[in-house]
């Protein structure tokens, strides 16, 4: 019998042999209860990770880590199971340990320990392997918190601006539905990611945010867009005003015209007397409807109104225009056609001028229309014959020389920015070729 710590212990033969084989075993059990405790531990953690890679990730790579680590699962509580078995069959502490039974749970611990470590490393390799899914699922559990919030003071901030914009006498029926229509939204993200997944409560909350700031936006801009909307009603009804004072004016216009040149010169203006006075008409109803549009506070409906009335003011504005600029066209030409005349044949010289620049022959491409030109000019003065000339064709003729003379002047010019600084026209790359340059 020895006595240890005030107990006794009976030892079988060997005495102190016995004793250091049952310490031996007893080294095995702590390290294969370390091992075990280790690899509880790891499984723990990365069911965390895989838990969190669940809630985000819904792709292939997500499900085959799910199914993967629950074979790992289903392998670790097979050596976990064998573990216990082998920890319960040997009584370490019991009086009658012999020297065989500890040799053999020493060796049966050993193997139970290095299995649990086989394992560990199966885990630990694996989960290094998530590596990637993992982070991108912790980014994005990172987001949620601060893109729930921003949806909810998003809500907030509108609630605000909506309250203020009611307080300044304007209604905002349309947005106050929009807002009232995000109510389910708010409530799901505050059940949680838990019950409806945090890829779908971030695609919800960034839509939130982004719909509540269009009615923040909406609600803020409410009074200028009141104030804009009354301003621009009083302006285009002042405008409105003037065109029928102005139209009343075309008629004595048009008696003129018939009075002292050729039908050819104003039969295309007969029907503007008639034009202006219906477009006149015409805004002034809808002038009335954009006004009943900005009392009831339907603004869109008020803007698009007043976009039809400046449409059909402008229309009627240029043909009013038109009358009286004819008149004075025409005035002008009938008492001296000169000045018309060597203003249109000055463009075309200015054009040869460029056309020459760097050559000693002009390309036909460009002489032959100002050829032309020179010649439309002299049968546009040729024709101007009889009592009552055709004033009119003779300056729409002229008008049409000078577009055509533009237009080569605008290729004169592209072809001179093509073919480098300080070529002329026609000068381009294959043309230097061709000259040995």
């Amino acid at each position: 019998m020895t006595t240890n710590g005030g107990s006794t212990r009976r030892w079988g033969w060997g005495g102190g042999r016995a004793e250091s084989l049952r310490a031996d075993a007893q080294a095995a059990k702590d390290a294969a209860a370390a091992a075990f405790y280790e690899l509880d531990t790891a499984q723990r953690d990365l069911r965390i990770s895989i838990e969190t890679i669940t809630a985000v990730e819904d792709s292939p790579a997500g499900r085959r880590a799910v199914s993967d680590f629950a074979a790992l699962g289903t392998r670790i509580d097979q050596v976990s199971q064998e573990y216990i078995t082998v920890v319960d069959a040997h009584d370490l502490d019991r009086d009658d340990l012999d020297s065989a039974a500890a040799t053999r749970a020493r060796a049966e611990l050993t193997r139970t320990k290095e299995a649990l470590e086989r394992t560990k490393g199966e885990l630990d390799r694996f989960e290094q392997g998530l590596g990637g899914l993992l982070e991108q699922a912790e980014t994005q559990l990172a987001r949620l918190a601060p893109a729930v919030e921003r949806a909810r003071q998003g809500l907030l901030a509108a609630s605000n601006a909506l309250d203020a914009a009611r307080a300044a006498g304007l209604s905002a029926d349309d947005l106050a539905a929009r807002l009232a229509a995000l109510s389910p939204e708010l409530t799901k993200l505050n059940e949680g990611a838990g019950q409806h997944g945090i890829r779908d409560t971030l695609q919800r909350a960034d839509r939130v945010a982004r719909e509540a700031e269009t009615v923040r936006g909406q609600a803020a801009r409410l009074p200028e867009t009141a104030a804009e909307t009354d301003k621009r009603l009083s302006s285009l009804r002042t405008r409105t005003q003037a065109l029928h004072t102005r139209a009343g004016k075309v008629e004595p216009v048009l008696s003129e015209l018939r009075r002292r040149f050729s039908a050819d010169c104003w039969q295309d203006l007969q029907q503007v007397p008639d034009e202006a006075v219906r477009a006149v008409r015409q805004a002034e109803e809808k002038l009335r409807e954009a006004r009943k549009a900005r009392d009831e506070q339907r603004w869109p409906d008020a803007t698009s109104l007043l976009s039809t009335v400046r449409a059909l003011l402008n229309t009627a504005d240029e043909a009013v225009k038109a009358a009286g600029d004819r008149l004075q066209r025409l005035n002008e030409v009938s008492f001296d056609q000169t000045a018309e005349v060597e203003r249109t044949r000055f463009a075309i010289r200015d054009a040869q001028r460029l056309a020459m620049a760097g050559r000693t022959t002009p390309d036909p491409r460009h002489a032959r229309p100002l050829d032309d030109a020179v010649a439309r000019v002299d049968r546009a003065v040729a024709g101007l014959t009889g009592r009552h000339p055709d004033y009119w064709r003779f300056l729409t003729e002229l008008d049409a020389v000078k577009e055509t003379v533009q237009r080569v002047v605008e290729q004169l010019r592209q072809e001179m920015g093509a073919g480098g600084p300080g070529a002329g026209p026609g000068q381009g790359p294959g043309r230097a070729r061709r000259n040995g340059r």
